[in-house]
């Protein structure tokens, strides 16, 4: 095991997951409901901390699973951004890579590991995020409007 002079800060992955709801016809958003502290029942992004023998993918699809008990294939991710404001996170320093996927179908999802709930959001009625999660939601409703303009180009 190395040890070094320095501090390092933790690195978290976030999975931003999108998906139809063909019943009422919009887009929804999956969130899940912390248990633990920082902001015990606030709703965030399902994420957490990246094991040291995996990529931030890998922990993106694990945490989803423990999460949500959605499994997501690692090849539907696209990276949003990392996001590393100094005091985002306050419990340590903490830098997170965030992910975000488009599912057809929104499947069914249930709380799990340390999410007390889980549970998919009209993208039109979200609840107060915690963390910087509302600044990460944004920047992926970039990428998303981008794809759909991209997809809308192409069927003229």
């Amino acid at each position: 095991m190395f040890t070094y002079k320095y501090p390092h800060p933790a690195v978290t992955s976030d999975c931003v997951l999108f998906g139809y709801d063909s019943k009422d016809k919009h887009l929804k958003l999956l969130l899940i409901q912390r248990g633990n502290d920082p902001y015990k029942g606030k709703w965030a992004f399902p994420g957490g901390f990246i094991n040291i023998d995996e990529t931030a993918e890998q922990c993106c699809v694990r945490e989803l699973q423990e999460e949500t008990g959605l499994f997501l294939d690692i090849s539907k991710l696209e990276q949003v951004g990392a996001y590393s404001e100094v005091d985002r996170d306050p419990r340590e320093r903490v830098i997170t890579i965030a992910f975000m996927a488009i599912l057809d179908e929104k499947p069914e999802v249930k709380g799990g590991d340390d999410a007390m709930n889980a549970k998919w959001f009209d993208i039109r009625q979200l609840p107060n995020l915690a963390f910087d999660h509302k600044q990460i939601y944004f920047d992926a409703m970039i990428r998303l409007n981008a794809y759909f303009n991209q997809v809308k180009d192409k069927m003229k």
